[in-house]
């Protein structure tokens, strides 16, 4: 593996930029080390750091599951018991 090459692109970087809010907003109610906010995180901890996009990614999967009953009327399919055999 090369050093020093970044494999990951921004594609959309209007995506980079909302991912960044949303990583300053949960950093905030977290209440994460507010030095952060300079844009520089090497003083913040690698657990708190942690926190911060576990949450994110909480937050999406929340947020893509509400989606996804939204468009499907709003109801999620649930399990039926079993019938009893005749």
């Amino acid at each position: 593996m090369a050093r020093g090459r970044k494999k990951n692109r921004i594609m959309i970087p209007q995506a980079a930029q909302a991912m960044d809010a949303f990583k300053y907003e949960v950093a905030s109610e977290l209440g994460i080390n507010p030095e952060y906010q300079t844009g520089y995180w090497g003083n913040i901890s690698s657990r708190e750091c942690g926190a911060v996009g576990g949450h994110m990614v909480r937050k999406m999967i929340a947020a893509a599951e509400q989606s996804l009953m939204e468009q499907q009327g709003g109801f999620a399919a649930q399990p039926q018991p079993p019938t009893p055999p005749q």
